[in-house]
């Protein structure tokens, strides 16, 4: 850390004027590029490899790691370092992933919210606390016993962390899910929990928008649910602002999740409240498939999406979302045009 308490270093990818993304190293407030970073290298007796993008950084996590901490260090101590205002650039998802894996139904409160709001739906006459009682012995149960339930996402919905969410002109129950995502810097398969976190090179915030209406197949109930038509549009996945390294979060189970629609507090939870931390669903993935550098893992949503409050997402509205320690996204929702 710095002697200021901020990470001594973030990572992020920008643009200028318009240009094409480049990768960078964030210090303070201030933007530096890699490409421009080649000179100090050498000086510092640091390896130099080409990066043109965030792979490159995290594809080599564990050589690069020593070398971005020097760097930082240098910059930090170098007054007369030029670097560019963060304000100034377009700031995109810190990467662009191979793959991304999304973990759903992961907070004890949400979906015990989830199972009292079904069976109110059905029967308005229940015992709301007897049913939330159930629920909730059956989380503790899925806890113990039970297995994280992941599915895929599309890197063709990313959008970055200040840029609009397009509302398709088809859909009437936009929905957010405000979450933690980690990137995966050091390859990942067979894993084991107490060694999962080690292959975490860091962590940004995540906003999974959710068609609610197309989750649900009534023509192919046996399918299951159609996460593609829900969650697939343009623009419903925005990442960001920076990749904030593993090292500077003490501990992804003791952060907060806030997010706020047109200024009102929607979300409000701890990461303590995962049914499956973030250490369990990486050994998870990692007995079917490779994790590679660069893959994010978003760890589920917590209670207080837009289904709880029967409020949808409409253009005009702006989303405000916040994990400690990871700074901010602000997203307003457009139209998407007819035709």
């Amino acid at each position: 850390m710095s002697s200021t308490g901020e990470p001594l270093f973030r990572l992020g990818s920008f643009s200028a004027a318009g240009g094409p993304p480049f990768p960078a190293m964030v210090v303070g407030n201030r933007v530096y590029a890699f490409q421009g970073l080649r000179n100090l290298e050498r000086k510092l007796g640091l390896l130099v490899h080409p990066v043109t993008s965030m792979l490159d950084v995290l594809g080599r996590w564990q050589d690069n790691l020593p070398a971005l901490r020097a760097l930082a260090q240098a910059l930090n101590s170098n007054p007369s370092a030029t670097g560019v205002p963060i304000e100034t650039l377009r700031t995109h998802p810190p990467v662009v992933p191979r793959q991304i894996f999304q973990a759903g139904a992961n907070y004890h409160k949400h979906v015990v919210d989830l199972i009292v709001d079904g069976a109110l739906a059905r029967d308005p006459s229940i015992d709301v606390e007897r049913v939330r009682a159930d629920a909730s012995e059956m989380m503790r149960k899925r806890a113990l016993q039970g297995k994280p339930f992941i599915f895929m996402g599309l890197a063709s919905s990313l959008t970055g962390p200040c840029d609009p969410i397009v509302i398709p002109y088809d859909v009437r129950q936009a929905d957010w899910e405000l979450e933690l995502a980690a990137v995966i810097g050091i390859p990942a398969r067979r894993v084991r929990r107490e060694k999962a976190l080690d292959h975490v090179a860091g962590y940004v915030i995540a906003n999974d928008i959710t068609a609610r209406e197309r989750v649900a197949r009534p023509d192919a109930p046996q399918m299951g649910m159609d996460w593609m038509a829900s969650k697939g549009a343009p623009t419903f996945l925005p990442v960001g602002p920076l990749l904030t390294p593993a090292e500077f979060v003490a501990d992804p189970q003791d952060l907060r999740i806030t997010l706020r629609l047109n200024g009102e507090l929607m979300q409000d939870e701890s990461t303590a409240d995962m049914i499956f931390p973030v250490a369990r669903i990486i050994e998870f993935i990692s007995e079917s498939v490779q994790l590679l550098p660069g893959d994010l893992v978003l760890t589920g949503s917590p209670s207080g999406n837009g289904t709880h409050y029967n409020r949808f997402l409409q253009p005009g509205d702006v989303l405000e979302g916040e994990v400690t320690g990871l700074g901010r996204i602000r997203n307003a929702c457009a139209a998407e045009p007819e035709g």
